[in-house]
């Protein structure tokens, strides 16, 4: 995945901003855990059809796994009295990437272009 422009229709514009921004959706429904469920979605409705969704589809959700684990490993550090400080700014690196980075992400999508999230766990491809 690469900042070129590609030749995405309509509807696969709309399915590849519907990647990026279901995990946005999910997180505000699950506070957190579950924000890679609708780029799942995505991916497994779309990725026979359009290399373009699944790439944004795949992307969304590695990038969500790792910022599920940087959320995990915080709530690990709350748990220590000396280390919750530490925690509480991974949460909010967490929460900020995850915002910051599926918006940049979605608005891409509208122009057509591929988008490369900073910290992935790839799975998907």
């Amino acid at each position: 995945m690469s900042s070129y422009q590609t030749r995405a229709d309509n509807d696969e514009r709309i399915f590849a901003v519907a990647a990026h921004l279901s995990a946005i959706v999910a997180m505000i429904v699950s506070a957190g855990w579950l924000s890679f469920v609708g780029p799942l979605i995505v991916y497994f409705l779309a990725r026979g059809r359009s290399s373009y969704v699944r790439e944004a589809a795949a992307g969304s959700f590695n990038f969500n796994l790792w910022v599920w684990l940087i959320t995990v490993i915080g709530w690990i550090c709350n748990f220590t009295v000396i280390l919750a400080p530490v925690g509480w700014v991974l949460w909010g690196i967490a929460a900020l990437l995850a915002v910051v980075c599926h918006v940049w992400g979605a608005l891409r999508a509208l122009r057509g272009k591929t988008f490369r999230y900073p910290a992935q766990i790839r799975i998907l491809k």
